[in-house]
């Protein structure tokens, strides 16, 4: 069974930081286009960050240049660096994954919190 199995999340102050991982089991990893989305209290799932197979990357406006998004494909795992953390940056983070090539092989994970408050 297929397994993506978020950690690192947790309460930070603003300004803070935390680095979020996405460990994936039982599919080929390095075959994929992870992300990471989030859903604050209330609100829709979004975007916050991908990287694809071969290694591109793109974000959602509201992180570009406090987040990083990177993967290790030799150890199935991806992560997400956030600095410079806001309190509006709060909510359940998922991991996501999408096959390269074919649409239909789409995997979540369960979600971590994060919450960003003084």
């Amino acid at each position: 069974q297929v397994q993506l199995v978020e950690s690192g999340g947790g309460l930070v102050q603003p300004g803070g930081s935390l680095r979020l991982s996405c460990a994936a089991s039982r599919f080929s990893f390095s075959t994929y286009d992870m992300s990471w989305y989030r859903q604050p209290a209330g609100n829709q799932r979004e975007l916050v960050a991908t990287i694809r197979s071969g290694g591109s990357t793109n974000y959602a406006d509201s992180v570009k240049g406090r987040f990083t998004i990177s993967r290790d494909n030799g150890k199935n795992t991806m992560y997400l660096q956030m600095n410079s953390l806001k309190p509006e940056d709060t909510a359940v983070y998922y991991c996501n994954a999408e096959h390269e090539r074919i649409a239909s092989l789409i995997y979540w994970g369960q979600g971590t919190q994060v919450t960003v408050s003084s």
